[in-house]
């Protein structure tokens, strides 16, 4: 297996995130949509957030994309401007491989670089410890859990929120 390569995310690229995305939609706890969007629906949702000046980005391993990643504004209303949220997906075949590290420390650079002073990370439910130990192992602090905030797969469940400072943070007043 050759070196993965993260890069950003294109519109080819649609159709592998959508295969990789509609597995957790249908079988894991990461996201709380209940039916998979098509490609064309990420294809829009990507341009959006891309439109937004966000990043989206893609890990490829031996020339196939195998996880992806993005930040988004963390609310709509203007004061939340200097705020990311981010998402990270990895193809379940590939888990423990580094892959998600891969990403979100890329993410974490991506954003930085762009000016941004907050990344949010909201987990679906509080048993997924592979993403809050991810997101701990980059310096992410935990803020708190809101629970049974949603059903899915015949079970209430938890919303971890974490935090990372991003640059300066909340030293410095933003650009």
């Amino acid at each position: 297996m050759n070196n993965p390569l993260v890069r950003d995310a294109t519109e080819d690229d649609c159709a592998a995130i959508q295969a990789i995305y509609a597995e957790h939609v249908l079988h894991g706890l990461a996201s709380w949509e209940e039916t998979p969007p098509d490609v064309a629906e990420i294809a829009r949702r990507m341009a959006e957030i891309k439109k937004g000046g966000f990043p989206y980005r893609v890990i490829e391993l031996d020339g196939v994309v195998r996880g992806y990643a993005y930040a988004g504004s963390y609310r709509p209303r203007p004061a939340y401007r200097h705020t990311v949220e981010n998402s990270i997906y990895v193809d379940v075949s590939h888990y423990k491989k580094g892959l998600g590290g891969k990403l979100l420390k890329d993410l974490i650079e991506q954003c930085t670089e762009l000016g941004f002073r907050q990344m949010v990370a909201i987990i679906g439910d509080s048993g997924n410890t592979a993403s809050i130990t991810l997101h701990a192992r980059f310096g992410f602090t935990h803020c708190g859990i809101l629970r049974s905030l949603g059903y899915k797969h015949g079970r209430w469940l938890d919303q971890v929120q974490m935090q990372l400072a991003l640059g300066e943070g909340d030293k410095t007043p933003p650009r």
